[in-house]
């Protein structure tokens, strides 16, 4: 499996590789979604991670607002405020210990 994390400024979001079980006797290799907040986010929330790690290689890349404002058509501006109030609001709700679910298309 590919690993490549992206910087989102707040944190650092990746794909990890990992493996499943999956009956008795098979592994199957899969990716395991992380965000790691940057560490101002986790002072100014008080939040506890995870000991997940993401590795340093490949060198997180960041994330391109340009690219995704061009295909959802919104300005590059409110792209990345949208996204970022997203993950603050995400902190706030760890903080509070609230039960929080994010899916992925």
């Amino acid at each position: 499996l590919r690993f490549q994390a992206v910087d989102i400024r707040v944190g650092t979001f990746a794909l990890v590789p990992a493996h499943a079980t999956v009956g008795e006797d098979k592994v199957l290799p899969v990716e395991r979604p992380v965000f790691q907040p940057c560490r101002f986010l986790k002072k100014f929330y008080k939040l506890k991670c995870a000991k997940t790690k993401i590795p340093d290689e490949p060198p997180p890349v960041q994330l391109d607002f340009e690219q995704i404002a061009a295909e959802i058509h919104f300005r590059r501006e409110i792209v990345e405020r949208c996204i970022h109030e997203t993950l603050l609001f995400f902190a706030g709700a760890l903080r509070d210990k609230k039960e929080v679910e994010f899916s992925f298309k």
